[in-house]
């Protein structure tokens, strides 16, 4: 998944929920209903949603929910992209929710998932977050385009769903890069949708390690090909939305390409997967020694204040800090990519190492991520509430 803060927008008042602002996520802990395998290294994972939490679950396509369990006597947390769209039900059974998993080397809740997860398995999943889902409120005659690179279908499958069952005038384009068909995730339920849609889904895939009968779609996606692709495939000119996931070099590419042919900042959103960087620990444990200079933070969450002395030498982030005091305090990724841990400062200020997940608004208010943010000020007030 995923999530950059410049070219994000608000979630829209789609035709079925209505728009939302972000709200305070929280754990469930939901059955699993099914495990299905999508490639050789990947799984389509299924949740119960019992008819009393399905207000919490519900949510908008393009959304993400964060699962959190303990392997090897650690708590591990790791956020996916929901990959159908949303359920609504009305007789009082039970919904669902479904995220893909691929499997990352060396990577340890990905490989526990495809071997340690099965029908009947009980995991503490978050209640859907995420903004990747603007530009769907009015669909006719619009033309929606998606481009990812592994992994990174798992939303578009989701809002290209959407896009298509939404309105009878609708169209939606995927460019879809992966090493070979083999590695091709949701592969058939790609082709059942276009047998659904033949006029209205335009399917391009790009293999870089498996020859196409069209050279443009063979080979690595990179600027003179995706350049090619937007002069013969896809006209940029006849596309209202632009929805991008996958790598940061591959979303940094298409962002920069799509710029320089003319396509709005406002109408391109993105999500990542990863930045590339290994999974960060959210907390580490810290002491503050008699006379070291600390920093005083008071976290306001669920109408309860706390505070906790930070170390000024420690360099400590903010969630760090306060899961000293509120262990229940809310994270996901801890890389500044999800947006989990967002809150606002009310007094005192910070500096963030990174962001991938606020928006330029959200900046303006005074949000912050409080896993990539060290404080810059004697006393700080941040609060997760507002």
């Amino acid at each position: 998944m995923s999530l950059f803060s410049p070219a994000r927008a608000t979630p829209p008042a789609a035709a079925a929920p209505a728009s939302r602002e972000r709200t305070r996520a929280r754990f469930h802990t939901l059955e699993v209903e099914d495990v299905r395998p999508l490639t050789e290294d990947s799984v389509e994972v299924t949740f119960t949603v019992p008819p009393e939490l399905a207000d919490d679950y519900d949510h908008l396509p393009g959304q993400y929910v964060a699962l959190r369990t303990t392997l090897d006597g650690e708590e591990v947390r790791r956020s996916y992209s929901l990959c159908r769209a949303p359920e609504h039900r009305t007789d009082g059974r039970p919904t669902r929710l479904s995220v893909a998993v691929k499997r990352d080397e060396g990577g340890l809740f990905s490989t526990w998932a495809q071997t340690g997860l099965h029908p009947g398995f009980r995991i503490d999943v978050m209640s859907p977050q995420g903004t990747f889902t603007s530009g769907l409120d009015d669909l006719d005659q619009k033309h929606v385009v998606g481009i990812a690179a592994g992994s990174g279908i798992t939303p578009l499958m989701a809002l290209a769903h959407t896009v298509l069952t939404r309105s009878r005038t609708s169209r939606f384009t995927l460019l879809f890069t992966n090493r070979s068909t083999l590695d091709v995730m949701f592969l058939e339920d790609l082709a059942d949708l276009k047998d659904r849609y033949p006029t209205r889904l335009t399917l391009h895939h790009v293999l870089s390690r498996e020859q196409r009968t069209a050279p443009v779609l063979s080979g690595r996606l990179d600027e003179p090909k995706l350049r090619t692709i937007l002069g013969s495939l896809i006209d940029p000119s006849d596309v209202d939305e632009w929805f991008l996931c996958g790598p940061l070099a591959l979303v940094d590419l298409c962002r920069a390409v799509l710029a320089d042919v003319g396509v709005p900042r406002e109408h391109i959103r993105f999500e990542l997967f990863t930045t590339g960087d290994e999974p960060v620990r959210a907390a580490r444990p810290v002491t503050v020694s008699a006379g070291e200079k600390t920093v005083r933070i008071e976290v306001n969450l669920d109408g309860v204040s706390s505070t906790v002395e930070s170390p000024v030498a420690a360099r400590e982030s903010v969630l760090n800090a306060a899961l000293r005091v509120r262990p229940d305090a809310p994270f996901a990724c801890a890389g500044g990519v999800c947006g989990t841990c967002r809150a606002r400062v009310i007094e005192g200020s910070v500096t963030m190492t990174e962001n991938y997940a606020l928006e330029p608004d959200e900046l303006e208010r005074g949000y912050v991520l409080t896993c990539q943010s060290h404080p810059t000020s004697d006393r700080l007030v941040v609060d997760y509430d507002v």
